[in-house]
C-alpha cells in the first residue's frame, strides 16, 4: 500500500483531461481514471499503468465529453448579432413612418450632444500642448480689503514679490516665471510702424512652458535688459523674410534687440501674445516706483511653478501660508492669502478677476458646461421618450413575435438584444444624419459671441468622431432599454395582453407618463425662453441713472486727447465732448479706499475720473453743490471730488445731508497714491456704476488729469449715422494712422456686458425649439398610431350618427389632457425657479407677468392642436364602409 502511494498518474494526461473535459464530468472522469490507476499499479505495475492512464485519457476525448470551444460561443453570438440586425433592418423598412420619425428626432437631439462634445473636447485641449502641464500651477491670490467684508475676491494675478519669495524660500519647487501683462506698444522698425501686445517675462517661463524657439537661445534671450522675443507672425510682419535676430526695434524712445523668435502660441493656450519682453526690462523702467515690487500690488503679474514628479502639495501650500502670514503684517489695508491653481484648471476652473490688466486669456466656468450639458441631455432624453413611446405602442403589434420567440425558447436576455440592437441601429442612422446637422449648427454656435471664436474651433479630430459614435451607441442603447426591459419580461402567455394596461403608478399608463414627462420639459424650455427674453430687453432698457443714447466712447490707445478733441468738436454733428478713464456700467471697475475726515474707518469706493464736461454730457442730476472748479495737471494734485448719495450714506456724512456735505473732507488712497486729502465739492443723485445685478454702493468721480487713461466721450447727434461715423474715423486717422479706431456706442457696450444672458437665451430658444420640434414629431406619431387603431371604432361611430367635431373630440381629449397636465407643473416649477433662484441675483428686476408664463403653453397648444386636428379630422372623414367592409 506505501509502494502504491508513492506512484502518481502523468500530470500532463490529467492537466489533457481538465482541458478538453466539460466542467460537469470533469471531476467525475478524473476520479474513475486515478482509481483504475492505482489498481493497474498492484496488478501490472507503475510503467503500465502510466501507459493505460494515457491511453484511457486519450480514448476518452468523445463528443459527449468534450466541452463546447468557446469560439463557437462567440461565432453563435455574431450570428445572432447579425441576425438581430437583419430582423431590426426589416422592421424599420416595415415601419417607415415611425422609424423615419425616431430616426429624424434622436439626429436632432443628437447634434446638440455632437456639439457639445465638441465643445468639451476643444476645452479640454487647453494647455495639453505643455509636455509638463501636470507639473504646473499658477499663483492665485484671495485678496480682502479693509473696510468692507464684501470686497475682495479671489485674483488670478499676483505680485513680483510673490514670485521672488517663492523662489528664494519655498523648498520643493522646481522652477519659478514671472510675467506681466501691461506690455502694449508701437514697435517700429525704419518706416514700419506695428502695434504689439505681450508680457514681460523671465526666461525660466520657456522651461516652465512648451514655447518652442525657432532662433536665439531660450536660456539668455530674455536674460539681459531691453530684449524682445518676437513670435513668428510678428518677426515676419516686421522684418519680413530676414532674419530678425539681432535687429533693433524702437519702442517710443527706447530701442530693443531681438534675441529670439519663437513658434506662434497654439490656439488652444490660455495665455497668448506676440512679443515677450525681459522683465528686468520693466523692473528697469519702474525703479523709481516703490509700489512696483510691492506685495500688494498684485493686479498684473502672475507668477508660474513647476513642480517636481509626485511634489508635495501640501508641503508647499503650508510655505505658502507661512510667506503670506509674515507679509501681510506689514500691510493696514490688504490681506492675501496665496493658493495654487493648477495649469488644466485656468480655462475650466473657478471664476478669477483678472486684474487691471483684464483676464490674461479665455475662461469658462465649469458650471456653464454642467447647464449646457444638462440642457442638452433633456433635449437628448425628449428623442428618447419618442421612441419609447413609439417603441411601446408599435410593439402592440409585435406581442406575438415576441410571445412565438419566447415559446420556442428564446431568453430574456436575447428578447433584450434584439430590441437594443434595433435601438442602435436606430442611433447610428441618426448619427449620420446628426453629423450633418452639426456641421450647419457649427458656426452658427461659434458665431453666437466673439468670445465664442477666440475660446473654440470645434474642429473634427480622431477623438472626436470615436466619442461621436461611442456617444451614439450609448444613446441607442438608453432609448431602447425600456421597451428591451418591459417586452423581456413579458411572458409568453400573456404576450396577447394590451401593452397599454401596464401601470407606472395607479390610473397612469407608462406611455401617458414619458409623454406628460415630455412635455412638462418642453413647455419648461419655451417658457424660459420667453421670461430671460423680457428680462433680458428690461435690463437693456433699465434706468440707470444717466444718458447712454447716441453717446460714442473712443479708445485714445495711449494717445494723447487733445488733438482729437480739437478735430472733433468742429464736426457739426458732435454737441458734447468729454473725457473719462473707464466706461461704467457694463462690469468695469476701479477704486480704491476712501475715509472720512480722520477717521479709521475705511472703505473700498468705486470710482471714473472724469473731467468738467462728463457729468452735464451724461446727464447726471447734481442734487448738491456744482461741477469742478480745478483742472489739475497731475493726480496728485487733484483735490476735488463728486460723491453719490450711498457714499455720504455710508461714511455718515452731514447725517446724509447732501447740502451740509458740501466741504466736507475725504482721504483717497491706492495703488499710486496714499492718504491724498479731498474736498466733496458735490452730491449726485444715486446711479448704477456696476451691472443691475450689483446693488447701488459707494461711488466717487475725481478730476482726469493727462496722467490718466483717456476715453474720449462724443454726444452726436445726427440723421445718418453711418455717415457720421465715418467723418469721426477719418479723424482719427489724422491724429493716429497706426492704431486701428477702436469705439463703441455706449448702448452698444451695455448689451455687449450682458452678452452671456444674450448667449443663454440664444442657447435655450434654440434648445426650445428642437424640444417643440421633438415633442411635436412624437406626438404627430402617436396620433398617427391612436388613430390607425381605431379606425373601426370611427367608422362604427360614423354609421351610428356621430359628426366629426365629436369625433375630433374624442380623439384629442386624451392628448389635450395629457398637456394640461404638463401645463400645471411645468408653469409653477418654472415660475418659482425664476423667482426664487434667478431673478433674486438681480435686486433691481421686474416680477414675472402671467402673460410670459402662458405664452409658451399657448404655443404648445397651437402646435399639438394643429397636429391632433389634422390627423383625427382625416380619420373622422374616412368612409365607414371602406373601414368595416372587413368585418
Amino acid at each position: 500500500m506505501k509502494r502504491n502511494q508513492q506512484h502518481h498518474p502523468p500530470a500532463w494526461a490529467q492537466r489533457f483531461v481538465e482541458w478538453y473535459c466539460k466542467p460537469g464530468l470533469v471531476e467525475d472522469l478524473i476520479g474513475d481514471l486515478n482509481e483504475y490507476f492505482e489498481r493497474n499499479v498492484r496488478t501490472v505495475g507503475p510503467r503500465r499503468a502510466k501507459l493505460i492512464y494515457a491511453i484511457d485519457a486519450i480514448k476518452f476525448f468523445r463528443t459527449y465529453t468534450v466541452r463546447k470551444p468557446s469560439f463557437v460561443d462567440l461565432f453563435i453570438n455574431w450570428i445572432m448579432i447579425g441576425s438581430y440586425i437583419k430582423t431590426s433592418g426589416r422592421g424599420l423598412m416595415r415601419n417607415k413612418l415611425f422609424s423615419s420619425i425616431n430616426i429624424v428626432g434622436l439626429a436632432i437631439s443628437m447634434s446638440v450632444g455632437l456639439l457639445l462634445i465638441a465643445f468639451a473636447l476643444d476645452l479640454r485641449s487647453y494647455d495639453r500642448f505643455n509636455k509638463n502641464g501636470e507639473r504646473i500651477y499658477r499663483i492665485t491670490n484671495v485678496a480682502s480689503f479693509k473696510g468692507e467684508s464684501s470686497s475682495g475676491g479671489k485674483f488670478g494675478t499676483t505680485s513680483i514679490k510673490t514670485g521672488k519669495l517663492i523662489r528664494d524660500k519655498v523648498t520643493g519647487v522646481e522652477e519659478v516665471a514671472i510675467i506681466r501683462s501691461d506690455f502694449s506698444q508701437d514697435a517700429r522698425v525704419g518706416d514700419r510702424v506695428l502695434p504689439i501686445k505681450g508680457f514681460w517675462a523671465e526666461p525660466s517661463l520657456f522651461r516652465i512652458l512648451t514655447l518652442p524657439m525657432l532662433e536665439g537661445n531660450p536660456e539668455t534671450a530674455l536674460r539681459d535688459p531691453y530684449s524682445i522675443v518676437l513670435t513668428e507672425t510678428a518677426a515676419k510682419k516686421l522684418f519680413g523674410d530676414a532674419s530678425a535676430i539681432g535687429k533693433a526695434i524702437k519702442f517710443d524712445t527706447l530701442e530693443y534687440q531681438v534675441t529670439g523668435v519663437m513658434k506662434d502660441v497654439p490656439f488652444f493656450s490660455h495665455i497668448s501674445f506676440e512679443a515677450l519682453v525681459s522683465l528686468s526690462t520693466a523692473q528697469q523702467l519702474n525703479k523709481s516706483d516703490k509700489n512696483f515690487e510691492q506685495w500688494a500690488n498684485m493686479w498684473s503679474n502672475y507668477v508660474y511653478l513647476m513642480l517636481p514628479e509626485n511634489a508635495d502639495i501640501a508641503s508647499i501650500q503650508s510655505q505658502l501660508n507661512a510667506i503670506a502670514k509674515e507679509e501681510n503684517l506689514a500691510e493696514e489695508n490688504t490681506k492675501i492669502q496665496l493658493e495654487l491653481l493648477p495649469l488644466y484648471h485656468i480655462v475650466v476652473g473657478e471664476n478669477l478677476v483678472g486684474g487691471m490688466g483684464g483676464p490674461v486669456g479665455p475662461h469658462m466656468p465649469p458650471i456653464v458646461l454642467w447647464v449646457l450639458g444638462g440642457l442638452a441631455l433633456v433635449v437628448i432624453l425628449s428623442a428618447c421618450f419618442n421612441y419609447t413611446n413609439l417603441s411601446i405602442a408599435r410593439g402592440m403589434r409585435r406581442f406575438k413575435e415576441v410571445g412565438l420567440r419566447k415559446a420556442i425558447g428564446a431568453g430574456k436576455s436575447q428578447v433584450r438584444q434584439q430590441f437594443l440592437a434595433e435601438a442602435i441601429m436606430i442611433s447610428l442612422a441618426a448619427l449620420f444624419l446628426s453629423f450633418f446637422l452639426f456641421l450647419f449648427l457649427r458656426p452658427q454656435l461659434i458665431n453666437i459671441a466673439p468670445e465664442m471664436q477666440r475660446t473654440v474651433k470645434l474642429s473634427l479630430t480622431p477623438a472626436m468622431v470615436i466619442a461621436f459614435i461611442v456617444f451614439s451607441v450609448a444613446v441607442g442603447a438608453i432609448a431602447g432599454l425600456m421597451p428591451a426591459i418591459f417586452f423581456s419580461k413579458t411572458s409568453a402567455i400573456n404576450a396577447l395582453r394590451n401593452v397599454s394596461t401596464v401601470k407606472v403608478f395607479k390610473h397612469v399608463t407608462l406611455r401617458r407618463a414619458l409623454a406628460v414627462v415630455q412635455y412638462t420639459v418642453t413647455l419648461i424650455f419655451i417658457t424660459t425662453t420667453a421670461i430671460g427674453y423680457v428680462q433680458y430687453k428690461n435690463i437693456l432698457a433699465f434706468d440707470l441713472g444717466f444718458n447712454t443714447e447716441n453717446i460714442l466712447n473712443i479708445d485714445m490707445q495711449g494717445n494723447k486727447p487733445d488733438a482729437l478733441l480739437k478735430e472733433l468738436s468742429e464736426i457739426p454733428e458732435v454737441t458734447a465732448l468729454s473725457r473719462s478713464i473707464i466706461v461704467t456700467s457694463v462690469g468695469n471697475a476701479w477704486g480704491g479706499q476712501m475715509k472720512y475726515k480722520d477717521s479709521q474707518d475705511s472703505a473700498l469706493v468705486m470710482t471714473n475720473n472724469v473731467d468738467e464736461n462728463y457729468i452735464s454730457l451724461h446727464g447726471y442730476k447734481l442734487i448738491a453743490g456744482g461741477n469742478f472748479i480745478t483742472r489739475p495737471t497731475t493726480a496728485k494734485a487733484a483735490s476735488e471730488v463728486i460723491v453719490n448719495q450711498q457714499f455720504l450714506k455710508r461714511f455718515n456724512i452731514a447725517n446724509n445731508d447732501p447740502q451740509k456735505a458740501i466741504g466736507e473732507k475725504v482721504t483717497f488712497s491706492n495703488f499710486k497714491v496714499n492718504g491724498r486729502k479731498m474736498t466733496i465739492v458735490g452730491v449726485m443723485k444715486d446711479f448704477h456704476y456696476g451691472k443691475v445685478d450689483n446693488l447701488i454702493g459707494p461711488v466717487a468721480f475725481m478730476p482726469w488729469t493727462p496722467e490718466d487713461r483717456a476715453l474720449i466721450n462724443v454726444k452726436i447727434q445726427s440723421s445718418d449715422m453711418p455717415a457720421t461715423l465715418a467723418k469721426i474715423e477719418s479723424t482719427w486717422k489724422k491724429v493716429d494712422h497706426v492704431h486701428p479706431f477702436e469705439a463703441e456706442f455706449y448702448d452698444e457696450a451695455i448689451e455687449e456686458a450682458y452678452s452671456e444672458f444674450s448667449v443663454l437665451i440664444k442657447i435655450i430658444g434654440f434648445l426650445s425649439v428642437l424640444a417643440i420640434s421633438i415633442a411635436s414629431m412624437g406626438l404627430f406619431g402617436m396620433v398617427v398610431f391612436t388613430t390607425e387603431t381605431r379606425l373601426k371604432e370611427i367608422g362604427i361611430r360614423k354609421v351610428m350618427g356621430a359628426d366629426s367635431v365629436n369625433l375630433v373630440y374624442l380623439l384629442s381629449r386624451g392628448f389635450l389632457l395629457l398637456l394640461s397636465i404638463s401645463a400645471l407643473i411645468a408653469l409653477p416649477v418654472t415660475y418659482i425657479f425664476f423667482e426664487n433662484f434667478i431673478l433674486r441675483n438681480f435686486p433691481y428686476h421686474t416680477p414675472v407677468q402671467i402673460v410670459e408664463l402662458f405664452i409658451g403653453f399657448l404655443v404648445v397648444m397651437l402646435i399639438a392642436f394643429i397636429m391632433i386636428g389634422t390627423q383625427t379630422m382625416k380619420a373622422a372623414r374616412s368612409n365607414p364602409v371602406e373601414v368595416l367592409k372587413s368585418e
